[in-house]
Formats: structure tokens, C-alpha cells, sequence
């Protein structure tokens, strides 16, 4: 597959022309990338604005991943989140107050995303609770009771998929629920950039979304902020038709020509030998689990490259085996009390799968009982924007209980809010505070 972006900067890099724009550096070498470090120039094409080597490789990626259009990002999921919303928002009825139904656990950008476009959330709790915010299971039976109790169908239903911790959702009752009720589905598809090319797709758009996002950075070779927005074949044409737009309302109008070339590069991966790399590090990757478990270790059933340990049910905290594991020379993706979360992909060498068997050995600890987190459920006083944009406070968690939020205050990872702006923050919402560490919280002033 070609690689018209890369191809043009590096042809532009060999001429040695005089550097007459920006950026400062001019291409020369402080890090060693600068000459492929370039700006709009005459030939670039622009992002927001594609018509040509932009264009094509948009174009390219859109045949690897099936989709009716895919767009690129330089800012990474967190742009083609506001972007998703944006698109819904604008494709809901006039003269409505617009709702989008939710999935509990997204990330923090999409209450930004609520604060700017001004709508609402009936969010979708999981069945029962669960020992980490990270996860929000909903089924459609659930999806189904909070769209029945809506007055007007909602402008889109969202949720992430997988989550942090690598739990994927039954994406296809859900969009068959939402597209019953015309209504398209939105996922964040953040962690799951890679699921397309499992020699049996387990991607959103081959589920059942309508658009969704992926952070190409994340789990394929991509620089980091590199990121696509996928519009799906079956979508409103509106989506296709306002992409660029609603990226732009989002973005800055520098992009980062690194990204976009690494995006590009990462074209012709995935139309090359990825698929068959991918698919050996991830039976590489399960046999890996089975011995863990085999050890005494609690491992979790995830997304294919996410080996996530439940530190409670295998006698850990997860702090200290975060220690264990960098003293080990590992450095793990995330973890908090319960859970430690690593990320592989087909660039981690074979000795990475020796060394966390090594590191983590046997474990003889046994089980720590521990019972699930309680269900946050604040009531609304404020919209997400009143909230937001009001002045603020910083309180003690522990004297924020009656008070109403003004800004999320879980930090990322996993950046999923613990209480919600413009919710009155209960008593549940306290312990969670307590759970995660989470010491102080911003309020609307009183």
C-alpha cells in the first residue's frame, strides 16, 4: 500500500530547500526527527481541509478498516470523542433538548464534549456493581429499559468498549436495540484500534456501531496522539459528510506531520504482515495467561492484548505489585488497588513474555475478600456545562459530600469520573473518592 504523506515529507526533507515557514527548528536536528518535522507547506495538503496526500492515505485506511470514511487525528481519541458527539448532536431533531444514553464509565473527555455541545446524559449502569469504575457491563435489556423510560429517543447511545481493563462489550444486541429506535450507536473504541485485524474482527464497525473512535497510538505502531474517527457504511450520511468539521471544532490547526506520517506508515503494516504478527502475539499472549493462572495468579478474560491480574483475588494490593513487577524491570500500563493492567503488541519482543513470567514467579497469597464498589448514582442539579463552567472550589474529599460537582477528579488513567459535574455528591461517591486515593475535589462555589 503507498504512503503518499510519508513519501512527500521525505522528498521534501532530501531536497534541501531553504525552510522559509515553520516550525523554528527549521529540520535541524535537536531531537533527530525535526526534517520530517513540517508545516502546511504547498503539496502537504492540510488536515482539516484534505484533498490530497491526506486525503489518500484517510482514504487508505478507510479499505483496511471497511468503514464509509475514516479520519485522522493528531490529538488523539479524546478529539474524535468530541467529534462522535458533535456529529450525533447535530444529526438529532431540532427544537429538543438533545440526550445521549451512556454507558457509566467514559472517559472524562466526553463530559468536556457534554459541557461544549450542551446536552444531556441518561446514563446505563451496569446490572450490579462492580470492584473497579473502569467497568460498566450493560446489556441490552438495560439499554433497552432507559430508552423506553426516555421522553424522545436520544440523539445516540455510547459506550467504551474495551474498556481499561480490557472488558469488551456485547456490542451487537445494542446496536440492534438502538437501530430499531433509529438511533445510532458510538463507542470508544480507544483500546481496540488493532480488533479489525484478528483473523476474525471483533472491531466495532463489524459489530454494529455507527461511528467509533481508535487510538491508533495505543495498540498499534503509531506515534503517540495518532488516532482515527471511523464512520461505518450504515451511518447517517451527515456523518461521512460533517467529519472534518467536527474534528476542526476540536482541533488545533498545527497538526503534527510525525503523527500524520506515522498513521500513514502504519498503513502499509496493516495491509502487510501485521495481521498474521498480531495474531501470533496474541495466541502468544493467551498461552502466557494460562500459565500465570496455572501459578496461583487471578487472571482476567480480556481484550487479546491486555493481560490484566486481579490483584485482590490473587492476596495482592496492586500498588505493591506494581513495585514488584519495575523492580523486575517492568513497567505496567496501569494499576490501582485491585487490578494491574499490561498491553501487549506484536512490537513487544519474546523476552518481555519471559521476563513478567519470571517477575511475577508463583504465587501462594490467598485471596483477598473484598466487596464491590457501591453505585455512585448523584442526583443532577446542574447540567454538566452549568456545573463546568460556574466557579469553582477545591474541598477535602471528605467534606464533599452534599455538594455538587464542577469538575472530574479521577486522574488519567483511567480519567473515568467517580461523580459526574453537576451531580450532588453522595455519600457512595466519598468511599470511591477514599478507594482511589483521590484526596481533594473541585465544586461549584457555593
Amino acid at each position: 500500500m503507498n504512503t503518499p504523506i510519508f513519501d512527500f515529507v521525505r522528498s521534501y526533507a532530501a531536497s534541501g530547500g531553504a525552510r522559509l515557514h515553520m516550525p523554528g527548528h527549521k529540520g535541524r536536528s535537536l531531537l533527530g526527527c525535526e526534517a520530517l518535522d513540517i508545516t502546511e507547506i504547498s503539496g502537504a495538503d492540510a488536515l482539516y481541509e484534505a484533498s490530497g496526500i491526506i486525503a489518500e492515505s484517510e482514504n487508505n485506511a478507510a479499505k483496511l478498516f471497511r468503514s464509509a470514511r475514516t479520519f485522522y487525528s493528531t490529538e488523539g481519541s479524546s478529539q474524535c470523542i468530541r467529534a462522535m458527539l458533535a456529529l450525533a448532536v447535530w444529526n438529532a431533531p431540532p427544537g429538543i433538548r438533545p440526550v445521549v444514553a451512556a454507558a457509566r464509565n467514559v472517559h472524562k473527555s466526553f463530559l468536556y464534549a457534554a459541557a461544549l455541545l450542551d446536552f444531556d446524559v441518561a446514563w446505563l449502569w451496569p446490572a450490579a456493581p462492580s470492584r473497579s469504575i473502569c467497568a460498566c457491563e450493560v446489556s441490552s435489556d438495560t439499554l433497552e429499559e432507559v430508552l423506553a423510560d426516555l421522553p424522545s429517543p436520544p440523539a445516540a447511545v455510547y459506550v467504551t468498549s474495551p474498556d481499561y481493563l480490557g472488558n469488551q462489550i456485547n456490542l451487537p444486541p445494542l446496536a440492534q436495540a438502538a437501530h430499531r429506535r433509529g438511533i445510532p450507536l458510538l463507542v470508544d473504541n480507544a483500546h481496540g484500534a488493532y480488533l479489525r485485524f484478528l483473523p476474525q474482527s471483533r472491531h466495532p464497525l463489524d459489530l454494529g456501531a455507527d461511528l467509533c473512535c481508535g487510538s491508533a497510538h495505543k495498540t498499534l505502531p503509531v506515534l503517540t496522539g495518532g488516532a482515527y474517527l471511523h464512520v461505518a457504511e450504515r451511518a447517517p450520511r451527515s456523518f461521512a459528510g460533517n467529519g472534518k468539521r467536527a474534528l476542526e471544532l476540536f482541533g488545533s490547526t498545527s497538526p503534527s506531520y510525525l503523527i500524520l506520517q506515522s498513521l500513514d506508515l502504519c498503513n502499509r503494516c496493516l495491509a502487510g504482515s501485521y495481521p498474521d504478527r498480531l495474531a501470533r502475539t496474541a495466541g502468544e499472549l493467551e498461552a502466557l495467561r494460562r500459565q500465570l493462572r496455572e501459578r496461583g495468579w487471578a487472571v482476567l478474560e480480556t481484550d487479546p492484548l491486555k493481560l490484566t491480574i486481579d490483584c485482590a483475588a490473587s492476596g495482592w494490593d496492586g500498588f505493591a505489585l506494581a513495585q514488584k513487577m519495575r523492580r523486575g524491570g517492568v513497567e505496567c500500563e496501569y494499576r490501582d488497588r485491585d487490578y494491574l493492567v499490561l498491553m501487549w503488541t506484536p512490537e513487544n519482543p519474546p523476552e518481555d513474555f519471559v521476563r513478567v513470567r519470571d517477575c511475577l514467579g508463583v504465587n501462594t497469597n490467598s485471596p483477598l475478600e473484598l466487596p464491590p464498589l457501591p453505585l455512585a448514582k448523584g442526583e443532577q442539579v446542574l447540567t454538566i456545562r452549568e456545573a463546568l463552567f460556574r466557579p469553582h472550589e477545591t474541598v477535602p474529599a471528605g467534606q464533599a459530600e452534599g455538594r455538587v460537582c464542577g469538575a472530574p477528579t479521577v486522574g488519567c488513567p483511567p480519567a473515568v469520573p467517580i461523580a459526574v459535574s453537576g451531580e450532588r455528591i453522595g455519600r457512595e461517591a466519598v468511599e470511591l473518592f477514599y478507594h482511589y486515593g483521590v484526596e481533594t475535589v473541585e465544586v461549584v462555589a457555593e
